[in-house]
């Protein structure tokens, strides 16, 4: 529940936002060197910097909300 959102870079508000986050010290690129593709605000006020296309991102956490509910499937069927 850390991540309150994803969001693009092509947007002005976006852009604002990496700005005052650079400003305040809160900026955290983890774009190795590849081009910024989305925004990630944190619940703590900071923003990361990411080279991964937004909808990439979506689909990565809701197959991680997925995954416990898989791997106790799967614990149960070994038990039997």
């Amino acid at each position: 529940d850390r991540i309150i959102a994803v969001i693009n870079t092509g947007s002005s508000p976006a852009r604002k936002l990496k700005e005052l986050a650079k400003d305040g010290e809160r900026l955290i690129d983890v774009t190795e060197g590849r081009r910024t593709r989305s925004l990630l605000v944190m619940d703590s006020n900071h923003v990361i910097l990411s080279s991964i296309q937004p909808d990439t991102i979506s689909q990565r956490l809701a197959a991680l909300q997925l995954e416990p509910n898989v791997n106790a499937a799967l614990k149960g069927r070994e038990l039997e």
